[in-house]
């Protein structure tokens, strides 16, 4: 499916569906300057076209009871990505995985209640699937989120001009609270 294309509205809409998806329609068509009818118009056909997939809440995984978090890298047999993947699908704790290209044919992140459940996982859920070789788990002791997707213009304007401008307003914030 090919990409659609965007103009600057609808990666506007984009972002501040990213932010907050809980927005109302009126708040999100004025915050992006467009009508209400433009913003329902504009988040459907981002919505028809596959572009927007769905809402979601983010989740603080440790405080929601999931405190062991590891990223288990597979080896698979050649061909069986689709049984992998749909097995995968049907396992508890997978939070997400994806094929890739290295060392490892897919990349897992599991988050767990402890442990004990991690190691279940791992060795008596995962390691079971038909197709999979091998696994090797990394702990992870820390997460923090990235920037994420920036939406720039077809222009080829630099992603750097926002973050630029965040930083030229929280330095405006902190010397006026100075």
């Amino acid at each position: 499916m090919s990409p659609s294309a965007l103009d600057d509205i609808d990666r506007s809409i984009l972002t501040e569906l990213q932010k907050d998806g809980r927005l109302s329609i009126r708040t999100l068509a004025e915050r992006v300057h467009v009508s209400r009818a433009n913003a329902y118009a504009r988040i459907n056909r981002l919505l028809s076209d596959g572009v927007i997939t769905g809402f979601t809440a983010e989740i603080d995984a440790e405080r929601a009871g999931l405190g062991t978090s590891a990223y288990v890298l597979l080896s698979i047999q050649q061909n069986t990505w689709r049984d992998v993947a749909a097995a995968l699908s049907a396992l508890p704790y997978i939070e997400h995985f994806a094929l890739v290209g290295g060392d490892f044919d897919v990349l897992t992140l599991v988050r767990a209640p402890n442990n004990a459940e991690l190691r279940h996982v791992v060795f008596e859920r995962i390691q079971e699937v038909p197709g999979v070789r091998s696994t090797r788990t990394w702990l992870i002791f820390d997460e923090q989120d990235g920037q994420g997707m920036v939406w720039t213009r077809r222009s080829g304007a630099s992603a750097e001009a926002p973050r630029d401008q965040r930083s030229a307003s929280a330095g405006a914030r902190t010397d006026r609270r100075s």
